[in-house]
């Protein structure tokens, strides 16, 4: 099934890891066979994992943007999903933790990345902060 992507002008996403940008005006981008794609605003910076749940979200973006370097980062996702469910206690997130990880030993990275995000609002909201996982930085 194409995946359809509507963009706005100048957005930039990564496409099977080249980052690409849109030009001046919206465009849409017809996907036929599939490919790693992550839109700007789930793109996070090295720079920007400052926390623990972002320690979660930035080695599941990378093994979803390069799946041959999943083994690279899989440790230590392990290691900051384990450190972060040994500091939760609300059992929802403590499902949403479960699910990323199933997701992941599935290779259905997209899947993974996008509940990992529950998880990066959760802390936010947490931590009084709605920044979201967008860095405001250059897709690069």
């Amino acid at each position: 099934m194409p995946l359809k992507l509507s963009l706005k002008p100048g957005e930039k996403f990564v496409l099977n890891g080249a980052v690409v940008q849109n030009g001046d005006r919206r465009g849409v981008l017809i996907l036929q066979n599939k490919a790693s794609v992550l839109r700007e605003k789930d793109i996070m910076q090295l720079s920007d994992v400052n926390s623990p749940a972002k320690r979660i979200y930035f080695p599941v973006m990378m093994m979803y943007l390069d799946e041959t370097s999943a083994p690279k980062v899989y440790d230590e996702f392990v290691l900051r999903l384990s450190e972060f469910m040994g500091a939760i206690r609300n059992p929802d997130v403590l499902i949403d933790c479960v699910a990323v990880s199933k997701h992941v030993l599935a290779r259905e990275y997209y899947k993974a990345l996008m509940t990992a995000r529950k998880l990066v609002e959760y802390e936010e909201q947490r931590l009084g902060h709605a920044s979201g996982v967008q860095t405001g930085g250059d897709a690069q």
